[in-house]
């Protein structure tokens, strides 16, 4: 049995991993940086955390055969970060989005996939274009801060995904870290 704490700030338990998790990454966001500074830095933090059995407890593993799963481990009550477990079955995926603030995430479990794009304006309109496919092992963490953060996220492997995402914003008052949906191009 995995010991756990409370975290007085949304009134849910976490492990006492997550709370050292969380306790440097408010270390690391009171510092003041920049987005982009941030992000890195906070990359450093969870890549020491990742790949720790003990982070997650065992009902923040679980996932939906619907759709990827979000747990929300922590949300800093001044609204200036969120630590989110996501859970993916095989096959699920986010649609292609972009976020409202700097994001890190660092895969605990199994592998993701991701495709990136970028936003090219075209006369009134503009389109997508793929730039990079990505495939995210186990330990590994990307950051980034808009704008040029529109991608989507797949586990294409044949078992459980989990993912450790970092977010700047209150998830919990927002509801999600997703800033806008895209149509994914055609012919994808």
């Amino acid at each position: 049995m995995t010991a756990t704490v409370a975290d007085p700030t949304r009134g849910t338990s976490v492990t006492p991993l997550t709370a050292a998790l969380i306790a440097d990454v408010r270390a690391v966001v009171a510092r003041g940086v920049s987005p982009e500074r941030t992000a890195d830095l906070v990359a450093d933090v969870l890549r020491a955390y990742l790949t720790h059995p003990s982070l997650l407890m065992a009902d923040q593993r679980v996932g939906s055969a619907d759709h990827y799963t979000q747990h929300v481990l922590h949300a800093e009550p001044d609204g200036s970060f969120s630590v989110v477990a996501l859970v993916w079955l095989p096959g699920q995926c986010t649609p292609v989005h972009d976020h409202v603030s700097w994001c890190v995430a660092g895969v605990h479990q199994g592998e993701e996939s991701e495709r990136r794009y970028r936003l090219v304006p075209e006369g009134a309109a503009s389109r997508l274009v793929a730039t990079e496919d990505v495939t995210n092992l186990l330990g590994s963490v990307c950051g980034f801060a808009p704008p040029g953060d529109i991608h989507e996220v797949r586990n294409c492997g044949a078992g459980t995904a989990i993912s450790i995402h970092v977010y700047g914003a209150d998830v919990v008052r927002l509801g999600s870290s997703v800033r806008r949906v895209y149509e994914r191009p055609a012919g994808e």
